[in-house]
């Protein structure tokens, strides 16, 4: 994997945090690195900027990593609704894992963080991206990670047939 090439975003309030991203980063390669305090920095630096992946704190003011990616996904003027994006946070409660899932978050990465931590879930938004679904309450990736055999609900992928409701992208 040629890291040099891409460019990444750190959306993050925390100075220090943003450093040891960066780092991190910097360590595997990547030098095109781009910082933000905020989502709202992190929404212009991207139309400053082409961004490959971005890495985002959940918790953050005013505006918070789970609105800046449901501005990032759904907003008119969003820089790029594609972007893969990788929430870090160190609030693990069921609600606002699915809060952020639910915005469009790609993958996530908890507090506190480590090297091998960042390095797998870049590697996993490279090598395993998922399909980019659109429904009347949401776009983003494909919120489900696999085939469950014993899931006998409704279908709705666009690959399920005549019933599927979900638009690939």
């Amino acid at each position: 994997m040629r890291f040099e090439l891409l460019k990444i975003l750190v959306v993050e309030d925390n100075r220090h945090m943003r450093v040891l991203l960066a780092e991190i980063l910097r360590a595997i390669g990547i030098n095109q690195i781009y910082e933000a305090c905020d989502g709202a920095e992190g929404l212009q630096m991207m139309r400053n900027h082409p961004v490959d992946i971005v890495l985002t704190d959940l918790a953050m003011e005013p505006l918070d990593g789970i609105d800046f990616v449901r501005l990032l996904r759904n907003a008119a003027d969003s820089p790029n609704q594609l972007v893969p994006v990788i929430m870090i946070t160190g609030h693990f409660t069921l609600a606002r894992i699915r809060e952020a899932r639910d915005a469009g978050v790609n993958e996530f990465l908890a507090k506190p963080i480590t090297a091998r931590g960042v390095i797998e879930r870049v590697h996993q938004i490279i090598d395993h991206s998922r399909p980019f679904v659109r429904t009347d309450d949401y776009f983003g990736p494909d919120r489900r990670r696999r085939n469950d055999p014993r899931y006998d609900g409704p279908l709705r992928r666009v690959a399920d047939g005549p019933q599927a409701r979900l638009v690939q992208i």
